[in-house]
């Protein structure tokens, strides 16, 4: 591989032209940004809150958004000695007054309760965290954030257009984001990255030849060892690996990415054309090329965020994959798609169907103890065919309990592990359909999702 392909400045012009926010964006945000940081302290002053800081932060505060995604975190800092009982309380009186001007408001809760608006526009979070002296402090763990966003705004200038096309390109390899859904990059990891590395160019041509466990400390002010793919110390909090959410396949995805696009540095790496749902025709063509079986676990989708709703789901992918081995049956990959008003997990298998026989195979016949008592278990017994000795072993041929994917998971995936509201959901009700069955399923997203599946 060639990696001192350059990159053209063309290329990155061409990106920046259709990801960098124009002028009339940024006025727009920062007026809006003040706007809210008015209406945060009048909401004080009406609730008599004194001594209240209101900090913006996030990418939108550090010139490091991209054009189009209106986000703004509002955070409302409190004095340390703050009770966590009276952030909680007066942090939300105030949002809650603020949301008052909003066209859009919704509960949420991390470690503490903050509230989502859509105000003008933008999504805002107005979230109530502690003023603690530095990040090794922390009473809860969004008091981090006000950290970052210094450290960044210190060292970012003149590379905000390197971190944009840093995030584009994670976009377009599928890895950007760190909620549990994605399991991917961070928009603070990125800046990290950037920071270090110097440049857009440097990190990809650096992450092309990243191997599991690569650690990355800014500062260098930190000995402690992790486990997961990337360790980036978190430079404001050592004892913290801020790519702790970045799943292993993820960090081999835009490894891979690089790799590619440094063969032929194109646009398309950084837009990649949107699959076009799946027609009936095409997936049942698949299906007779592929000639292996597919099952779809279909129920409702739980009413919960992503955020808790993912871990649950790629827990039951898991457990219905490990479900059908115990029985037999051979799965060759497992995939979850969520939306409304339903979830789905797919399982692909060698087979959906085993024969009627099972082979029991036992000690060797001279361990003469457990061999008897082998014996004994199946010689005679209701729905063995037969027995023998193989190399030494006694051999029994018994009857398989069940000789569908499709019967076993309909009876026994409700004992399987599956996380409280998912368990919730499929226990009012699943069906598992295999094969040309699942062109039943009309979503279009799902149809895309399939495409990318056969």
């Amino acid at each position: 591989m060639d990696t001192d392909t350059s990159i053209s400045e063309d290329l990155k012009l061409a990106v920046l032209e259709k990801i960098k926010p124009t002028e009339a964006e940024r006025k727009e945000l920062m007026a809006v940004q003040d706007e809210l940081a008015a209406e945060v302290k009048a909401a004080a002053e009406k609730l008599c809150v004194p001594d209240i800081f209101v900090k913006m932060v996030g990418s939108a505060a550090r010139g490091t958004w991209l054009s189009g995604t209106h986000d703004i975190d509002v955070f409302i800092s409190f004095p340390e000695e703050t009770s966590r009982k009276d952030l909680e309380i007066r942090g939300m009186g105030i949002a809650r007054e603020v949301a008052k001007h909003a066209e859009y408001a919704e509960d949420r809760h991390a470690e503490h309760p903050y509230l989502n608006i859509v105000y003008k526009g933008f999504d805002v979070d107005l979230v109530p965290c502690f003023r603690v002296c530095s990040a090794c402090q922390l009473k809860s763990a969004v008091d981090r954030t006000p950290f970052h966003n210094e450290f960044i705004k210190s060292r970012i200038k003149g590379r905000e257009d390197d971190v944009l096309l840093m995030k584009q390109f994670m976009r377009g390899g599928r890895v950007y984001g760190s909620e549990l859904k994605t399991q991917g990059f961070s928009g603070y990891l990125t800046e990290l990255l950037i920071i270090y590395y110097g440049s857009f160019e440097k990190t990809v041509k650096a992450a092309s030849s990243w191997k599991p466990g690569k650690k990355i400390d800014i500062m260098q002010h930190s000995e402690l060892e992790h486990s997961e793919p990337l360790v980036m110390v978190d430079p404001t909090d050592p004892k913290r690996n801020v790519a702790a959410a970045l799943s292993l396949d993820k960090f081999c995805m835009f490894i891979d990415h690089c790799r590619e696009f440094l063969k032929s540095p194109e646009i398309k790496f950084f837009f990649p054309e949107s699959p076009l749902p799946i027609e009936d025709k095409e997936f049942l063509e698949k299906l007779e090329s592929r000639k292996t079986s597919q099952l779809a676990i279909v129920f409702e989708t739980p009413d919960v965020v992503d955020d808790v709703l993912y871990p649950q789901l790629y827990k039951m992918e898991q457990a219905a994959s490990s479900l059908l081995s115990e029985y037999d049956f051979s799965v060759i990959k497992t995939g979850v798609w969520s939306g409304k008003p339903q979830t789905v997990v797919m399982l692909e298998l060698i087979s959906g169907t085993l024969p009627n026989v099972k082979k029991r195979t036992g000690p060797p016949v001279w361990v003469r103890e457990h061999a008897e008592k082998f014996k004994d278990k199946y010689e005679g017994a209701e729905n063995v065919f037969g027995g023998y000795i193989e190399n030494g072993k006694y051999v029994y041929e018994v009857h398989r309990k069940y000789t569908t994917a499709k019967g076993l998971l309909e009876e026994q995936l409700l004992n399987c592990s599956l996380g409280k509201q998912v368990y919730q959901s499929v226990n009012k009700g699943f069906e598992v359909i295999e094969n040309a069955e699942i062109c039943r399923l009309k979503d279009q997203d799902f149809r895309v999702f399939l495409r990318k599946w056969v």
